[in-house]
């Protein structure tokens, strides 16, 4: 509910009734007596009525429903707002790799599983209107959520992924399942752009899908795919929960991850650090915007007539009280 008041300045004739006994008491320099009395101690110790404890009551009342008036003519007006969008939003898949080299800690002591999940939160949430979905895939690919406008729920599913050497899972990299699943997962939407961003830092070793054959039916759904490979070139530490190995190059899936966003209308990128594995995030992030507007509506509603119906009640109370229980002399 919101309030506003159509012609403000007229709150200025508040002033008025000051103003008015001003000049009163200026003319007349001060209140005449209605009675004289040779000594006004005689009635020093009459109790008090309470008709004369109530002796301001009109001039209150006077005061209220004036008030009243200048806010009716104020015009009140209360609103409800309405939102309106326009447009679509776009519908993203993020297909993270959790095989055991994504255990590798070469992002400033992080591994790069726990860099990816924290850039992905904070993509996560600078979207708006964009149902976003989340696939993990090692030797086999899994639906963790589908597209959907519940961040906080995608967000939460995202914090509970780990390696696949902790799950119990079979190690393994099979980034052409792991896209298959990511297009499966859009190839139902009906938004006007679809997007998957594929992370991975190895090359495919697993799965009996090709990754160029996924990238073709990712071309043939019309879904667009980024490509992100993580990592420093060369060998580094697995740390898992129970073991530690040695990894090879980061490097070895380049050409492939290059040939999927080529086929499939995207970007390739390489991130070595935290940082510019950010800006990678950030780029997709400002080439995949939606086409969304936003319009508020407000309905407004006059109020004015209640308040001129509470000035008018309390001026004929004023002008009754006045003439009847606290009549003065004149």
């Amino acid at each position: 509910m919101i309030l506003r008041f159509a012609y403000p300045a007229a709150f200025v004739l508040l002033l008025l009734p000051l103003l008015l006994a001003l000049i009163h008491g200026s003319l007349l320099g001060g209140a005449l007596p209605a009675m004289i009395f040779s000594d006004t101690r005689l009635a020093s110790g009459m109790p008090l009525s309470w008709r004369v404890r109530l002796r301001r009551l009109p001039d209150v009342l006077r005061v209220l429903g004036w008030t009243a008036l200048v806010v009716a003519l104020a015009r009140p007006q209360a609103g409800q707002t309405q939102e309106i969008l326009r447009g679509q939003g776009v519908d993203i898949v993020m297909a993270l790799d959790i095989s055991g080299s994504m255990g590798t800690r070469d992002f400033d002591g992080q591994t790069r599983l726990a860099a990816a999940k924290q850039v992905i939160n904070s993509f996560v949430r600078s979207r708006e209107f964009d149902r976003i979905g989340l696939v993990v895939f090692a030797r086999e690919a899994f639906h963790q959520a589908p597209p959907t406008l519940d961040y906080g729920v995608l967000l939460q599913l995202l914090d509970e992924v780990q390696l696949a050497p902790d799950l119990g899972l079979d190690d393994g990299t099979a980034i052409g399942m792991g896209l298959a699943s990511a297009v499966n997962m859009l190839r139902s939407s009906e938004a006007a752009s679809r997007v998957i961003v594929l992370l991975t830092d190895g090359a495919n070793n697993a799965g009996a899908l090709d990754p160029l054959t996924a990238a073709r039916a990712a071309q043939a759904f019309d879904v667009r795919v980024y490509t992100i490979g993580v990592g420093r070139v060369g060998l580094g530490a697995v740390e898992t929960e129970n073991e530690t190995a040695e990894i090879g190059r980061a490097d070895q899936g380049e050409n492939t991850l290059r040939q999927i966003a080529a086929i499939a209308g995207g970007a390739h990128f390489r991130a070595a650090d935290l940082n510019v594995l950010q800006r990678v995030y950030d780029e997709i992030n400002r080439l995949e915007r939606s086409d969304v507007e936003r319009q508020i509506l407000v309905r407004w509603q006059e109020q004015a007539g209640s308040w001129m119906a509470a000035a008018l009640a309390l001026l004929i109370a004023e002008r009754l009280l006045r003439v009847t229980t606290f009549q003065t002399l004149p």
